[in-house]
């Protein structure tokens, strides 16, 4: 356990703070979890109060992004839509990969008609289009923040059950965990002991990106009115930009700045998978044009087997 501890340690530290990927994906997802902390201490104004100044006021120095129709200072409602898009693309994203982990073993692991209905299931949430769903499942349940989370949920789990699934496959035939088998252990203890530590690293990496499928559908799902509109988000910022005329008068500052906060956040944690999935995955690292890896030491290397002399060179 310790020496496994230390593994993912090692490969945290490397995907964060050696990869320049991880690096800057990271640093903006602190940035905008702080952001979302200190929103009361950051915000100038209530964002919900209305008449803070004149309606649809361009940028000034008292609103750093102007006001929108009803006087309400946007700089103020973005900075408080980050606490909802964060905590929807948190729980969802998590709440899908554990769907997925769950399914995506019991799958790969058990056999006959349990196994197949979980693989049909998979196969049906991937061919079902996703706007159509969208908007039965919210509409059905109506607006409110854990239905959208269970919206996106309900979207998100099949690709990453089917990677998993074939991962457990791959696992499941291996010596020390058919040695397991035959010692007598539970599969309780097999799936536990054997097979969910190799799948801890997938879990990683898909959690992230799960994050960034739900900042993006919550976007989406609250741009299309499916939203709840007592909540500050940046997709409700948008619906309401849109409802209230803001494309059409030219009012950039209201439209501008939340599709830049969600294009920005979600860069920052694919940028975060990205670099967990090469810390895990070596098979992803690709090989920097330094030290053993210079074109003129591999040209060198490449001689020497082919059995020719290199003192020319």
């Amino acid at each position: 356990m310790a020496a496994t501890r230390s593994y993912y340690r090692s490969a945290l530290r490397k995907a964060i703070f050696e990869n320049k990927k991880g690096t800057i994906g990271f640093a903006i997802v602190v940035a905008f979890v702080l952001v979302g902390l200190l929103a009361p201490y950051i915000a100038p104004y209530d964002p919900y109060e209305i008449g803070v100044g004149p309606p649809y006021s361009p940028p000034s120095r008292e609103h750093l992004l102007g006001t929108n129709d009803l006087g309400q200072d946007i700089f103020s409602r973005l900075i408080y839509g980050t606490r909802i898009s964060l905590l929807v693309g948190f729980i969802a994203g998590l709440a899908s990969t554990l769907l997925a982990t769950a399914l995506g073993i019991l799958a790969g692991y058990y056999e006959g008609l349990f196994s197949r209905a979980i693989v049909g299931s998979m196969d049906l949430f991937l061919v079902i289009p996703g706007i159509p769903l969208i908007l039965l499942l919210a509409a059905y349940l109506g607006p409110g923040l854990w239905s959208i989370i269970l919206v996106i949920t309900l979207l998100t789990w099949s690709p990453a059950a089917r990677v998993i699934r074939g991962q457990t496959l791959a696992v499941k035939n291996r010596l020390y965990v058919e040695a397991a088998i035959a010692m007598g252990h539970s599969n309780l203890g097999v799936l536990l002991r054997h097979i969910l530590p190799s799948i801890l690293p997938i879990m990683f990496a898909n959690t992230i990106l799960r994050v960034v499928d739900a900042v993006l559908l919550e976007a989406a799902i609250s741009f299309l009115g499916l939203g709840d509109p007592r909540k500050i988000s940046w997709g409700m910022m948008l619906y309401f930009a849109e409802q209230r005329m803001a494309f059409a008068i030219g009012a950039w500052w209201w439209v501008i700045p939340p599709g830049l906060c969600i294009s920005l956040l979600a860069i920052g944690f694919s940028l975060l998978a990205f670099s967990l999935d090469e810390a895990f995955n070596p098979t992803l690292q690709f090989p920097t044009w330094r030290g053993d890896f210079s074109p003129s030491k591999l040209f060198k290397k490449a001689l020497r087997k082919s059995g020719r002399a290199t003192t020319s060179y």
